[in-house]
Formats: structure tokens, sequence, C-alpha cells
């Protein structure tokens, strides 16, 4: 059987259906304004929220790391791939997330598929938001476990869930900030229920740290949620800390189970140390960055207000992640060429990464935009309304 025969109907289907998925090429480092073929657009599309993966100090700490350790790390971490950079970052997030320890994992896909593996098996359960992420989900798909997805925040339906389990592990996994809609998991009720009837909590807030709370720790610390409450805290340093890799924090019997059990830990090559040391300075930039969450809060509500005003559908978010809804996908995509012919950069995401009928344009902000630039986004949006009506 010819390979590409057999493969290429199914590319030429997803083109058809206007989902085909297709990459850019970006000629400037990231920023609120990025290069594209020659052409500076708005970036609006990032997941950088702080604005810290171009920072002059994660820069210069990445270059003295690179200086002092080299660029590998040259073995997994339970060979000798752990560095002082490592376990001082470690420690670090620990002390930042108000639990006894932290891990780090090479990326936030293998830290979410690892952990799931390592805590649950065969005759245990593990239910998931249905609009978690690709990652949580694959992690429950490949544990042996018994899976179940419930209802999109549907407490009421996770509870039933819970009432019908007799598996001695019960293992409840969310997104703190779900990453196309925007919008917050119920944390509080959900650790009710976790205690209550026994199940574990895991939360993947990738997409909260350094955007919300007090110190920027993420939803579970808006929320006032301890080590107890939720056991096991994952997140990702892609995002608001600018740099790569992902961690997963919680007590000392957790650190050390997925150390002797999480696969996706053992058997790969550590971050390299220098990543660990730019890290360090992106996590003590981000904790004093109050005044640039301020501000990115302030550009959200510029944003949302000015859709209302134009009569665009937003979904209920409070976070950077602001999708504007559209439906169609072809829509879709003309809505994001009418955009960028104004200058501005924002991805159209459609199924399958979104249910059906719910593509949109998934606008992001960054603590670097200004207001100006917001509203040079509100004015590229009433551009491809009006070219979307004619």
């Amino acid at each position: 059987m010819n390979l590409d025969k057999t493969l290429k109907p199914q590319l030429e289907e997803r083109r058809d259906q206007h989902r085909y998925r297709s990459r850019r090429v970006v000629e400037s480092p990231q920023s609120a304004v990025i290069q594209e073929n020659g052409v500076e657009l708005l970036n609006f599309c990032s997941n950088d929220y702080l604005g810290l993966a171009n920072h002059p100090e994660v820069i210069a700490a990445l270059q003295h790391g690179a200086g002092q350790w080299g660029v590998g790390s040259g073995a997994s971490h339970l060979v000798n791939g752990h560095s002082e950079e490592h376990h001082k970052l470690e420690e670090e997030l620990a002390a930042f997330t108000g639990r006894e320890r932290a891990l780090l994992f090479s990326t936030g896909y293998m830290a979410n598929i690892g952990v799931i593996n390592a805590l649950v098996g065969k005759g245990d359960l593990v239910l998931q938001d249905k609009l978690n992420h690709a990652s949580l989900i694959d992690g429950g798909l490949l544990a042996r476990a018994d899976f179940a997805r419930y209802p999109h925040s549907d407490m009421a339906h996770l509870e039933k869930r819970l009432q019908a389990s007799k598996h001695a592990r019960k293992l409840i996994v969310t997104d703190g900030v779900f990453s196309m809609d925007g919008d917050l998991a119920a944390l509080p009720d959900m650790a009710t229920l976790a205690a209550e009837y026994g199940a574990w909590l895991m939360v993947d807030d990738a997409h909260g740290f350094g955007c919300l709370g007090k110190e920027g720790a993420g939803s579970v610390e808006l929320f006032g949620l301890n080590q107890h409450q939720v056991p096991v805290l994952v997140g990702t340093l892609g995002k608001a800390f600018g740099t790569f890799g992902a961690f997963v924090a919680g007590s000392e019997v957790l650190i050390e189970t997925l150390i002797q059990y999480s696969r996706s830990y053992i058997y790969t090559t550590a971050l390299p140390p220098a990543v660990a040391a730019a890290t360090r300075k992106s996590l003590a930039l981000l904790r004093k960055n109050n005044a640039k969450r301020q501000h990115l809060q302030q550009l959200i509500v510029q944003f949302r207000a000015g859709c209302a005003q134009l009569g665009l559908a937003l979904m209920d978010s409070d976070s950077p992640i602001q999708p504007v809804m559209v439906g169609g996908d072809q829509q879709a995509l003309n809505m994001a060429r009418h955009l960028h012919t104004k200058g501005c950069w924002v991805s159209a995401i459609r199924p399958p990464t979104v249910p059906e009928g719910t593509a949109r344009l998934r606008v992001t902000f960054t603590a670097e935009h200004t207001p100006s630039q917001v509203a040079q986004l509100l004015e590229a949006f009433a551009y491809a309304q009006t070219q979307e009506q004619e």
C-alpha cells in the first residue's frame, strides 16, 4: 500500500472543509509587533502574556547560563542531566506555588501525560471537562483507567459521575483557564466535590500563571486553594514565563512518585540548564509584575467594551484569551485575512480544535500591548465586519 496515495485524500478532505492547518514563518522575536514576509503586524495570537519571551534580562540570563552550563543538558534528570540550575528552579517554583516541591518536565504535553499515567491505571477513574486541553485528554485516554468526560463546567454532571463511582482512585482533571474559551474552571466547587467523594483534583493552570492572582500564581491562588485542596498543580513555562518547559507542584510524596513512575519524566532528556536559568529570571520578574498584570486587565476591559459596541460575540472571559465567536470555518478564515490586511495577526481557530459550529478568532493580549494598538485591532474588526457583509 502506497503511503502517499493513502494519506493524500485525508489532506484533500481537510482542505475542502476549510480546516487545513498551515504554518507561517515569523521573522522577528516575540513582541507586540512581529514581522512576517517582510511586513510588520500587530501580534494578537501569542501566549507570551507578560512580554517576557524577549525581555532583555531573560535573554541575558539565558546567555549567561549557556556560557556557564553549555547548550545541552546531556542526559535525563535521573542519569546526570539534573543540574544545580534545574534544582534551584524547582525549589523556587515550589515556593511560588505554595507547594512542598516542584518537578520540571520538558514540555507541558509530557507533564500532563506523565502525571495522569503515573497516578491512575486499570481499575481507576479519570473524569475530565470536555473542553480540556488535548494533552489532558490524551493523558486520560492513554491511561488504562476508566475515562469519562463531563459537559463543560457542569458540576452537577461531575457529581453524578462521582456518586456512581466505586473506583479505588478517582482523578478529576481540568484546565484552570480554558485555552480556547478563556474562562475559568469552577475550582472551588471542584475542590469541594473532590473532598466529598474522595477524589484527587489535578489542575493544569498553563494560562493562569502570571496573569491571575495577587502574586500572579494563577487561578488556584485567585480562588485561595491550598495543596490539600488541589494536590496536583501543573504549569507551563512557555506562556507567561516566556521560556520553555513545564512543571508539576505538589507534596513531597507526589513528586517522589512522579520521579519513580512518570515515564515522560524518566525517559527524556532534561531541559538545557540555560533555559532553567532564564526561567529563574522570568519567575523573579513575574513575581514583581503587578503593574503589568493591571495593565493587561485594562487592555482586556478596553477590548471587551469595543467589541460590545461593534456587536461582536465574545466568550465569558476575563483572561487575556478573548475569543471572538464566528461560527463558520470559512468565515473565520475570511475574517482572519481581513484583519491581516489591516496589520493584525489573529488566529482563526476551527474544529477539531474547538467543537463543531464554534469557529472563532482567538485574540490574546500581552502586557506589551498599548491602548492604541487595541484600538487599531478594534478598527480592523470593524473593517472585517464590513467586508463580510458586502
